[in-house]
């Protein structure tokens, strides 16, 4: 804890409830009643998505279960329009999942091997389950462990402190889930 101007902060706190606030009063409640098919809908002609294997539209298909999600190296340019599938497995595996993993041995979480959902629920119990391990973890470290470098597990970003690293994932989760309501509210006012 830091102690400034006679208040005292506990960072830690401060950090985790930044995304816990938008987790339970926006992204989380604006998730409930995702259909399969919106789960599913390409709002673009070439969206990226997450496909029942051998059906993806790009030369690279991640995943090792029935379904592969569409991915390309480097990306191209201008960057495709992504589905909510496609979003929600971005934040699973990429966002939350791969650091659940690497920083406190939750399940491995690689875009690659994950293993996707093919049903809206499937994908919000696999939100839930690497939201949960990501903040569970994170509340471990305390303050004075946010204060500890990342480690080898970030790369190029090793030597910045933990609480770079938090901020960066709540940063993440809250742009790419403003992304999902807005593709809900798309789809919500879509003109077949």
């Amino acid at each position: 804890m830091t102690q400034t101007t006679g208040t005292t902060i506990d960072w830690n706190e401060t950090l985790v409830e930044q995304a816990d606030w938008h987790w339970q009063h926006q992204l989380r409640a604006r998730l409930d009643g995702l259909t399969d098919e919106e789960y599913l809908w390409e709002p673009t002609p070439g969206a990226w998505n997450v496909h029942p294997r051998g059906g993806g539209g790009t030369e690279i298909q991640g995943g090792t279960g029935a379904m592969t999600i569409d991915w390309a190296h480097p990306a191209p340019e201008p960057a495709p329009v992504t589905t909510i599938a496609w979003r929600l497995a971005h934040i699973i595996v990429g966002v939350l999942g791969a650091r659940a993993h690497n920083h406190f041995g939750a399940p491995e979480a690689d875009y690659f091997t994950f293993d996707y959902a093919a049903t809206a629920d499937e994908a919000l119990t696999q939100l839930d389950s690497a939201y949960a391990a990501w903040f569970d973890g994170v509340r471990a470290w305390g303050a004075e462990g946010l204060a500890e470098p990342c480690g080898p597990p970030e790369g190029p970003f090793a030597d910045a402190s933990r609480a770079t690293l938090v901020l960066h994932i709540n940063r993440e989760l809250i742009h790419h889930g403003a992304e999902i309501a807005l593709l809900r509210d798309l789809y919500a006012h879509r003109n077949d």
